[in-house]
């Protein structure tokens, strides 16, 4: 198996295991930890195709995994900070009692 192959295979199943976690939990931060791990394996899949590439350019698959790192930080910033306003107001984090929030 070739280097790539085996990074790919990696990615695959960690992406697999944030699926699991990310459908099978019921709080609301262990999903957004899935999410997490499936976005860390589309990083690990960009550092990969960079690495392993035809031509790779110098830094080219770092800064855009560096961008994606950025955007990864911002959305779990906002996500939890939306758990700790449901928490207040609910008392819970469960994704079932927050049903009622839908318009």
């Amino acid at each position: 198996m070739s280097p790539l192959q085996l990074c790919l295979v990696l990615s695959s199943l960690l992406f697999c295991v944030g699926l699991a976690g990310a459908l099978a939990r019921s709080n609301t931060i262990l999903v957004l930890l899935g999410i997490e791990l499936m976005l860390n394996a589309a990083n690990l899949n960009f550092i990969a195709f960079w690495r392993y590439g035809p031509q790779p350019a110098a830094g080219l698959g770092v800064i855009f995994v560096l961008f994606a790192i950025a955007v990864a930080a911002a959305e779990a910033a906002v996500g939890l900070a939306l758990v700790i306003a449901i928490h207040r107001h609910r008392k819970t984090v469960r994704l079932q009692d927050s049903t009622a929030l839908k318009g």
